[in-house]
């Protein structure tokens, strides 16, 4: 994870590639779905089968920050025709990226976020509340200063409105709250050890039957 960083700022970057921000925030203590990084048509579609269908395809690259605005996400691929086809799709709009990223597609009817950033007096802030699409207009979320203990955390779950949907949910079964809390932690702690990452967006943060996994995230770095 140091030298992901280190490569990134020598690079010149000001933000990791998805697969790179899946890293570091993994090292943190979040789960991150199953993936791979495709360098051609042909392995895309052997990851892909490796890691089961249906998958999504990403172009990856730190200077796509807006992947679906770039048209470089293709979601619930089922085989490798449709897999060759994204790649090439992908790889025709933009030419310089790291690769292509082959991703599980990861169920779940509740989706979270989980942010950091660095207030010019308080230092580190790590955001928690409700993500997906409703991120901007549900502005459902709770702060803590780190460093913070786990009750800390347990109390920021606690404050946002729809904690409801941490407990049981329409068959599913109640959200693995040591997880969220150690994501949560784990985040803040990061930040701490780390002053050459300026901000942290985790989101979606999917719960996939009881567990919080990341499907998408993105490390801004300080310039």
């Amino acid at each position: 994870m140091d030298q992901i960083l280190r490569k990134a700022i020598e690079r010149g970057q000001k933000s990791l590639s998805e697969y790179e921000s899946k890293a570091v925030i993994e090292s943190a203590g979040v789960s991150i779905t199953r993936e791979k990084l495709a360098r051609s048509r042909e392995q895309a579609v052997t990851f892909a089968e490796e890691i089961g269908y249906p998958v999504a395809l990403k172009g990856c690259s730190g200077a796509l920050a807006h992947k679906t605005e770039a048209g470089v996400v293709k979601l619930n691929l089922t085989d490798a025709e449709a897999v060759r086809e994204a790649y090439d799709e992908i790889t025709g709009r933009v030419s310089k990226m790291d690769g292509v990223l082959v991703q599980e597609m990861i169920k779940g009817n509740r989706e979270f976020v989980i942010g950091l950033t660095r207030d010019p007096q308080f230092g580190p802030c790590v955001m928690f509340g409700i993500g997906g699409i409703f991120t901007e207009v549900m502005k459902d979320v709770s702060f803590r200063i780190a460093p913070f203990t786990e009750s800390d955390a347990e109390e920021m779950i606690e404050e946002i409105k729809m904690k409801k949907l941490l407990g049981e949910f329409r068959g599913s079964p109640a959200v693995d709250r040591e997880a969220l809390v150690r994501a949560l932690v784990g985040i803040g702690e990061l930040a701490l050890r780390h002053s050459e990452i300026a901000e942290i967006d985790i989101n979606p943060l999917i719960i996939a039957g009881n567990k919080p996994v990341a499907a998408d995230a993105l490390v801004i770095l300080t310039g």
